[in-house]
């Protein structure tokens, strides 16, 4: 049987109606969720630290500002959404001693509560919402009158109503208009960091890499080595993200086709499979989990060696030159 998706009929937003709901943090999904609730009728305040950057750009947006402190004290449901390494301490220090029985907590990622790095008093609701995408994309489908598929899960039924608070929440920024399924902290948390690292951004960021150097090294122009590496990833993409792989080797051509079928397979090995194996069990088992922590409280020594090492690849440099000339792709900044 298909798993149920929950559309904007099926929600009853009944349960935050009356509520007032705090937003932790300002960065790429709070804005989206702050913005997207108030324009949805909710009652929102975005709760930051004494001096953060991002108070100027929440109340431009129109957004009452509270301390965290203050915005927990006054909401009835908390989303913390600050980076993963951050949490427990915020948490510890500016919103635990003031989540009072009956309150909601929620988080837009399950890593603290799967890991036990955060563990939520008795009373209260505990749940996650994840949108499916990017905070930016997040809002500009909202805007657009569209919406962006997610994902909830209950955590903790202290009230006998988190479930319907989650999915208020998920109708309030906007994911019912394309669907929510409904899942598990561990299956959030642990689905994620894999598709995360395996795939979406560890997976094709060193494909596209390895493809690069390779072109390269064997003497071909950078500049054309970016095109067929790079630059086409988006157009397949597109493609798979609209019409699936049938739909997207529908619109190759034959040789193109041709070749999915008869070197795919040897980029994409038994052995690259059996890695990912590995990889997910460093993930469920907590090693990567650690790993990321130590380095986050280490003060991100490795991360920043290799954010170096790839600012300075002749695949980002060169990309950044042919960008420029190309005024069809947007020049805008992200919103926060």
């Amino acid at each position: 049987m298909a798993a149920k998706m929950y559309y904007d009929r099926d929600v009853d937003t009944a349960p935050i109606e009356n509520k007032l709901i705090a937003i932790i943090g300002y960065g790429s999904q709070a804005h989206a969720h702050a913005q997207n609730l108030r324009d949805s009728g909710f009652n929102v305040v975005v709760g930051l630290r004494d001096g953060s950057s991002s108070k100027a750009k929440a109340e431009q947006a129109g957004l009452r500002v509270a301390s965290i402190e203050d915005a927990t004290k006054e909401a009835d449901v908390v989303m913390l959404l600050i980076p993963d390494e951050n949490q427990p301490k915020t948490y510890a220090d500016s919103i635990e001693p003031h989540l009072s029985d009956g309150k909601a907590l929620a988080f837009g990622h399950g890593f603290n509560v799967h890991f036990g790095r955060i563990v939520p008093p008795a009373g209260v609701d505990v749940f996650l919402v994840a949108p499916k995408g990017p905070g930016h994309m997040l809002r500009r489908v909202y805007t657009d009158g569209a919406g962006m598929p997610g994902i909830f899960a209950v955590g903790q039924d202290a009230t006998g109503k988190a479930r319907d608070i989650a999915l208020a929440y998920t109708r309030g920024i906007g994911c019912t208009r394309a669907g929510v399924l409904e899942t598990t902290f561990k299956e959030e948390t642990e689905t994620d960091l894999f598709g995360e690292q395996s795939v979406l951004c560890g997976g094709v960021t060193h494909l596209i890499q390895a493809g690069f150097e390779t072109l390269v090294d064997a003497g071909y122009q950078p500049e054309i080595a970016y095109f067929e590496t790079l630059h086409e990833v988006k157009l397949i993409v597109d493609l798979i993200y609209e019409k699936g792989f049938e739909g997207m080797r529908h619109s190759i051509s034959n040789t193109a086709e041709f070749g999915d079928y008869v070197t795919g397979p040897r980029i994409i090995t038994d052995d690259t499979k059996a890695t990912m194996k590995d990889v997910l069990s460093d993930i469920q088992e907590g090693r990567f989990a650690k790993r990321f922590i130590d380095d986050a409280e280490s003060g991100f020594p490795y991360m920043n060696k290799q954010r170096t090492k790839m600012r300075d690849h002749k695949l980002e440099t060169v990309g950044k030159e042919l960008r420029d000339m190309m005024p069809f792709i947007s020049k805008k900044e992200l919103e926060v």
